[in-house]
């Protein structure tokens, strides 16, 4: 095959997998790189056969991989979906030594592999890295806060570090145009009264110190909220669920601008905190849920720093 058709992608490939097998190592790495160099759509298997043929990412960097932020993506969904966080990391370390722009939402699958591992130091490194390298604006949390775009100036990026939304029947959201507290944008969701809706965003993942104590701190106002299950917030553990969270204040009803607080304490084990605005079920089934929430500027800030803000 290589004498008759020698410029072929498949066959490079194919020739490039027998040589792994036949532990010629120099020689297949050469043919994979030819092969995805000609045809990108066979970078995920040539990724994944030169890693498990030895699993040393320096050699798939090095040896194998175009050096171009395409293939390294490549190399970072691959490293997500067999839950290797480490070898991703130095996938990305080298991709950042490119100096390209990246999308940021690119980023999004290794993301949720950070967050499954709890490597929270990781996460809050790689995001910092990653938002200068998209150049998203609006992100950067304010003060001592952990709350990426707590003011809500940027739109929801929908992953990653960020504020995330999922559709939710009888649900719609959008950005208020009215003030909101400290210069903030508000986040407004309405609700239909078609369902009685169980509301568990918009949420962050925020990464976190553990054995700490948090303050918890954001505005929320609403209008003719019906039923005995209001609006709140909930800051708990994703990784942990025997750690206990906690829930604010139950808004229903109609109630002006307010300010919310929790103070939570991780244990020894947390690295991630959810936070999210919630609403549970109503215990009567028929009770539909109707009215419209508002919420913005939303903190998390560490102990030591709250006591510290508070004194001056």
């Amino acid at each position: 095959a290589k004498a008759a058709y020698p410029v072929s992608a498949e066959v490079a490939f194919y020739y490039g997998t027998f040589l792994l097998r036949q532990q010629e190592y120099t020689e297949a790495y050469a043919e994979l790189r030819r092969a995805v160099r000609t045809d990108r759509t066979l970078l995920p298997l040539a990724i994944s056969r030169t890693w498990r043929s030895g699993e040393d990412v320096n050699e798939l960097l090095n040896q194998m991989l175009p050096p171009d932020a395409y293939a390294y993506f490549q190399a970072l969904d691959f490293f997500a979906s067999i839950h290797q966080a480490e070898p991703g990391l130095t996938v990305w370390k080298r991709l950042l030594s490119l100096g390209q722009p990246i999308v940021l939402s690119r980023t999004f699958p290794f993301f949720e592999e950070l967050i499954h591992e709890d490597r929270g130091d990781d996460a809050r490194r790689m995001w910092r890295e990653a938002v200068v390298a998209a150049s998203a604006p609006g992100q950067e949390p304010r003060g001592h806060s952990l709350i990426w775009n707590g003011d809500f100036v940027a739109d929801f990026a929908n992953g990653g570090l960020a504020w995330r939304w999922v559709p939710y029947p009888g649900v719609s959201i959008e950005f208020d145009t009215q003030p909101a507290p400290n210069g903030s944008r508000a986040v407004r969701l309405d609700f239909n009264g078609g369902s009685n809706v169980s509301l568990g965003a918009p949420l962050q993942y925020v990464p976190v110190d553990p054995g700490r104590g948090y303050h918890f701190h954001a505005y929320m106002r609403t209008r003719e909220i019906t039923t005995e299950s209001g609006m709140r917030f909930s800051i708990a553990d994703p990784n942990h669920p025997r750690v206990p969270g906690v829930l604010t204040e139950n808004f229903t009803g109609s109630r002006e601008w307010a300010a919310v607080e929790a103070d939570i304490n991780t244990s020894p084990d947390p690295h991630f905190l959810l936070v999210r605005l919630l609403r549970n079920p109503s215990r009567l089934f028929d009770n539909k849920l109707s009215g419209t929430v508002w919420i913005a500027d939303v903190s998390l800030v560490p102990s030591t720093a709250e006591v510290e803000r508070t004194s001056q």
